[in-house]
């Protein structure tokens, strides 16, 4: 069955992709830029800037705003990321024309990149710049076998557990555990308690966190940077 799909503006004056049928949206209605900042580069990004290269794979690609963010504060800061950006259903060329994400980033270069991004082939490691590269994966999130220890930082921004309750799934949770570097963590916007408690019975230590406008909480799960033998 085909999903419909429009595209709605946020409370912060950002754009999303909403589903009627499931009464679900890509972004938060209370502001798109302002979680993926807040969720994801504020409390997710910034706790690595100690690292030189910060390896990210994110669950969830999507529209791209949380990659194009993330390359955007790459060409600030100089930090160096390899991005994985996994997605099953990727968004149409006129649905990103439609959210005109463009609109948000700080300058014509930015613009470009983000356009570049999306141009980019799938499966492909391609550097977008020389801090910044860029595999988008087209899978699905069980199709995936993970090297041990690959990653730095999980953006985890599957479609809510009401909608997707099968990404949200113990065993998920227990191979992004063993993907992830001692010292790495996975970030959600999502705060549900079985989540909570699935992400501790994989070996994460549970951080709750206040969440962006409009949600009381989110969630940071490290992974101990030394391993109990």
């Amino acid at each position: 069955m085909e999903i419909k799909r429009e595209i709605i503006t946020t409370g912060d004056g950002s754009k999303t992709i909403h589903m009627p049928d499931w009464n679900e949206n890509y972004h938060s209605s209370h502001g798109a830029l302002q979680e993926a900042n807040h969720v994801f580069l504020r409390n997710g990004l910034d706790a690595f800037r100690d690292r030189n290269v910060v390896h990210i794979l994110e669950v969830g690609f999507g529209t791209g705003l949380n990659a194009v963010l993330t390359l955007q504060e790459t060409e600030k800061s100089g930090l160096q990321v390899v991005y994985n950006g996994l997605e099953a259903f990727p968004v149409s060329a006129e649905e990103l024309a439609a959210l005109d994400y463009g609109s948000l980033l700080d300058t014509d270069v930015m613009r470009s990149l983000y356009v570049q991004l999306h141009a980019a082939d799938w499966d492909v490691l391609q550097a977008i710049t020389p801090r910044f590269s860029l595999h988008k994966i087209h899978r699905k999130l069980e199709e995936m076998t993970w090297e041990p220890a690959q990653f730095d930082l999980i953006y985890f921004d599957a479609f809510g557990p009401r909608t997707q309750a099968d990404m949200w799934q113990l065993p998920h949770f227990q191979r992004l555990f063993a993907a992830l570097k001692p010292g790495g963590a996975l970030v959600t916007y999502c705060a549900q308690g079985q989540v909570k408690r699935d992400l501790k019975a994989a070996g994460f230590t549970i951080e709750p966190l206040p969440g962006p406008p409009g949600k009381r909480e989110m969630t940071r799960a490290w992974k101990a940077a030394i391993q109990a033998q």
